[in-house]
């Protein structure tokens, strides 16, 4: 699989998390994924298009807020005592770690 359908798949995965957190976690949790998921999104068709030779320069820094965003969401989220949506956010957090190792 390509980085840019790893990255397209990743982008799916945290909408999917946003959908699953709305109405049932903290709004400052919920607005925590909303945020990193609206940066993921930017690049998400232009994936594709960008040059392998440029594909880190360009993702890391989106990824990196991505992944600081979910992080403060997740930490929001077990604080409050959600512990299972905490951990979904998670698995999405160590996605985009692998993404970026894998840059």
């Amino acid at each position: 699989m390509t980085i840019s359908d790893r990255y397209r798949d990743l982008v799916n995965e945290a909408a999917q998390l946003l959908q699953q957190l709305e109405g049932a976690a903290d709004d400052k949790a919920v607005e925590g994924v909303r945020q990193g998921l609206a940066g993921l999104e930017e690049l998400k068709e232009q994936v594709g298009e960008i040059p392998r030779i440029r594909l880190e320069s360009e993702l890391t820094p989106v990824l990196l807020a991505a992944h600081t965003r979910l992080d403060r969401a997740r930490l929001l989220l077990e604080e409050a005592g959600a512990e299972d949506l905490g951990a979904a956010v998670w698995e999405v957090e160590q996605k985009v770690y692998r993404l970026l190792n894998e840059l």
